[in-house]
């Protein structure tokens, strides 16, 4: 039953235009979905390999601006940068890990953190090419509806979750969690760590990008402040992934899901405004206390919990 599981969870996501949502409800759809691939890229680096980063939005914002640029600056249709990302992204991501994968730990985490933080001053500053604060408006939008909006993304997602689920079952993936445990000892094994981990940086950076870039094609407007956010990009795609599971195949899912669904009610409260983020807070805490492996990784422990409660 469980290899079917994806193409029963593929086969239902891909009718849910069918049942006729609101426009509303669709764009909380396509936010789920666009926010599993930034979870599964996250998920790679961090949950398989071992290296947590604080960075994403940098990845995010390269490959949102690449789009966006090419729009601005060129007159050529921002969809073409969601494959262009990918060379961008993984040029810039090569370039960012030579510098920050010499570190470990929490100075290696600190390190990304910075890395988003320079490019978002960056994208500030590049007033003749990015726009600065003001940023990069698409003004001729491809669709009205958002239908064709969410089976690309869901295209994407699809793919994402592919390409994970068979590195982490591959060799590399292997070498990733022998990575995670005990670096010393992978290197002692002959393990090229250094390649390893900006192999895996460099496609969840990727990932990441082409999130990115859709964003742009979507939501039709970026600036620095939104596409380079340290809160609203980078410590989401954590916390995504801690809700979910870490190291999970569907954790991204899951976690994407509730993290959506959550602001988006937080917000709709009067007088709340962005305490979504203390929510997320007060939510990380339960999470690590009670189900330090994510909904889905200690998803039986979760179920036998709520037969006790029963009884």
């Amino acid at each position: 039953m469980k290899r079917y599981t994806p193409f029963i969870v593929l086969a239902l996501l891909s009718a849910l235009p069918l049942i006729g949502l609101s426009s509303y409800a669709m764009h909380l759809v396509i936010l789920v979905v666009m926010w599993s691939v930034v979870g599964m890229a996250w998920n790679l680096l961090g949950g398989y390999c071992g290296q947590v980063s604080f960075g994403h939005a940098a990845y995010f914002g390269v490959g949102a601006y690449t789009a966006g640029i090419l729009y601005a600056k060129l007159a050529i249709s921002p969809w073409w940068g969601v494959p262009l990302s990918v060379i961008v992204v993984a040029l810039f991501s090569f370039v960012l890990g030579y510098v920050v994968l010499r570190l470990r730990g929490p100075f290696f985490a600190l390190a990304t953190l910075a890395g988003g933080e320079v490019m978002r001053v960056t994208a500030e500053n590049l007033v003749g090419f990015t726009g600065g604060d003001l940023g990069i408006m698409i003004q001729e939008r491809t669709w009205v509806q958002k239908t064709w909006y969410y089976y690309i993304i869901l295209l994407v997602a699809a793919a994402t979750f592919v390409l994970v689920k068979r590195l982490a079952e591959s060799k590399l993936g292997y070498y990733f969690v022998a990575i995670r445990e005990d670096q010393d000892a992978a290197e002692s094994l002959g393990i090229n760590t250094t390649f390893y981990k900006t192999l895996a940086l460099c496609v969840s950076g990727c990932l990441t990008g082409v999130a990115g870039a859709f964003y742009t094609n979507y939501m039709g407007y970026i600036d620095p402040n939104v596409v380079f956010a340290l809160h609203d990009i980078s410590i989401i795609a954590i916390m995504i992934v801690m809700v979910g599971g870490v190291a999970t195949y569907w954790g991204p899912l899951v976690g994407s899901v509730i993290m959506v669904l959550l602001a988006e009610w937080i917000r709709s409260i009067p007088g709340l405004g962005t305490a979504h983020h203390t929510f997320f807070g007060i939510l990380l805490i339960i999470i690590i206390i009670f189900l330090p492996n994510g909904i889905v990784g200690d998803f039986p422990n979760l179920k036998r919990l709520l037969r006790l409660r029963r009884a």
